[in-house]
């Protein structure tokens, strides 16, 4: 199955890179368009972000605010087939914000265009909820191919701590989530229903 178009929708100019950078990089490489949302934030973020999304062959799109009405507008504008963002039991407050939006958001436009066909959330820090559980995050993408892109992705974030943090936190998940599949790296996704239906299929 060829995946022609991801969109992720995500809370900071990090997070695409941080959760999803190797998969991202490993559907461009394939050929699919992939458009990373995020809101504004100040000059410095939003250059780096765009950096970022050079890198892993995606095209930033950053807007005022991610509000239900401007995700609804944008998935009807852009029709991507696959959808990416945060669980909506993620630690971070903001991260949960941006999925409960995206989650307000459908199921219109996918009733309007028949798009986005998946979506998917992603991991969260050390792989953990907002009461400590493990995410469960059964569809794991090997990226053991794409890891270096995904790396270089976050160092072009260098106002953030990415060598003392997130980058070995991204390292020892990508290695946690590989190990599960037999692979060097992996990253991984739970699909959540459109309309009731859950996709047929392990990759995105």
């Amino acid at each position: 199955m060829v995946t022609t178009s991801i969109m992720t929708i995500m809370a900071h100019p990090d997070d695409a890179e941080l959760w999803a950078g190797g998969t991202l990089a490993l559907h461009a490489a394939d050929g699919a368009e992939i458009t990373i949302v995020v809101a504004h934030h100040d000059d410095v973020r939003d250059a780096e972000a765009a950096a970022a999304a050079s890198i892993l062959g995606a095209r930033l799109h950053q807007v005022e605010r991610l509000d239900p009405t401007t995700i609804a507008n944008l998935l009807v504008a852009r029709r991507p087939e696959v959808v990416i963002t945060h669980s909506t039991d993620d630690i971070h407050p903001e991260h949960r914000a941006a999925a409960q939006a995206l989650t307000d958001a459908l199921p219109e436009p996918v009733i309007a265009t028949g798009r986005p066909c998946r979506v998917y959330t992603c991991d969260g820090y050390n792989n953990l909820d907002k009461a400590g559980r493990p995410l469960d995050l059964p569809i794991i993408i090997d990226i053991t191919s794409t890891v270096d892109t995904k790396a270089g992705a976050l160092r072009a974030h260098q106002s953030q701590p990415i060598a003392g943090h997130f980058g070995p936190m991204a390292e020892n998940l990508s290695r946690l989530h590989g190990h599960r599949i037999g692979a060097a790296h992996a990253e991984a996704f739970r699909p959540i229903p459109i309309l009731g239906r859950l996709p047929a299929t392990s990759r995105l």
